[in-house]
């Protein structure tokens, strides 16, 4: 019998401004990773957004045992020289606990509209960025000439304190994500799946990584499941479709895509369902709740002391 490792994380709820007290808290209730994700600009009119960094930096000063982590970073947004030292700093100044979560976004176009960013090319813009990245960790000088960023002698020093790099977790539900994963990342992040495509998109990044000659051994499997705890699934999944449907612009019926893709009803019915993502090879949780901010801090609260526990230790043949 070989003891699972399962690792689990939560996504900031109480807002930017008391990311120290919430940062502590997690790490009191055992949670591996603090997350933050970001948007420059949601909705129309724009809603509030933050920047993630910044966020992670706060709650790495705060806390000394979680790790930090983008979840997810807006990757075409940055110029990778830029990017690479911000996640070296952060990685130093923390102590080596950063994961950096990227994506490519697209959910708001109106952010990428507005810095003069086309959304077609947010793909390739990231391909480059990360693949400079990569560079700049490994490498003592970059030159670099590609489409949407040229490098001339550029370098990073100091050097981040994990080595060779912070781990990489690329976000996606797409081929093309799961192939970035591959080339660039040292993870995977999806959300909004359920578990059978789970299992199905492991074995295709399985698939491209054989193509790659990319050894997985050390790839982290992530996964980042909304939450809605409540006397039924029904209550669960009208409050979590009321929580996100706003957020995130799909269309149809947000009750029946939030019922197919999150954890929802008391907390036995979220572990059976959370057990069904740990079968299919999800290893890494970043819990994010999807329930009014009143309710939040019950969420996190029940998570830490009614869910997590069931899942540690485990064994497996």
């Amino acid at each position: 019998m070989t003891q699972l490792q399962l690792h689990f994380g939560a996504s900031t709820v109480l807002g930017a401004s008391e990311t120290v007290a919430e940062a502590r808290w997690l790490e009191d209730l055992g949670f591996e990773y603090f997350s933050a994700g970001e948007h420059f600009m949601r909705g129309s009119p724009p809603g509030a957004t933050h920047a993630a960094l910044p966020l992670l930096g706060v709650a790495a000063g705060a806390t000394e045992n979680i790790r930090i982590l983008s979840s997810i970073l807006l990757a075409p947004f940055y110029h990778p020289l830029m990017l690479a030292k911000l996640a070296t700093t952060l990685d130093i100044a923390s102590g080596g606990r950063l994961t950096l979560g990227v994506g490519v976004g697209g959910e708001f176009p109106v952010e990428f509209e507005a810095a003069g960013l086309n959304l077609n090319q947010r793909g390739r813009r990231t391909d480059e960025c990360l693949d400079v990245l990569r560079k700049l960790w490994t490498k003592d000088r970059v030159s670099y000439e590609g489409r949407h960023f040229q490098l001339r002698d550029a370098s990073i020093n100091p050097q981040p304190t994990q080595r060779p790099h912070p781990p990489v977790w690329v976000a996606g539900r797409r081929d093309v994500a799961m192939r970035r994963a591959v080339q660039y990342g040292d993870g995977w992040l999806p959300y909004f799946y359920n578990p059978d495509r789970y299992r199905d998109s492991l074995g295709k990044i399985r698939e491209f990584a054989e193509e790659e000659g990319k050894d997985l051994s050390d790839f982290q499997w992530a996964f980042f499941p909304y939450i809605s705890i409540y006397p039924t699934v029904e209550e669960a999944a009208r409050v979590a479709g009321e929580a996100l449907g706003g957020r995130y612009l799909y269309g149809g019926d947000f009750v029946n895509i939030v019922r197919n893709y999150c954890l929802l009803g008391t907390p036995q019915q979220c572990i059976e369902r959370l057990h069904e993502y740990i079968d299919a090879g999800a290893r890494h949780i970043i819990f994010s709740v999807a329930c009014p901010r009143e309710d939040r801090v019950r969420h996190i609260e029940t998570i830490a002391n009614e869910i997590i526990p069931h899942f540690k230790p485990r064994d497996i043949c």
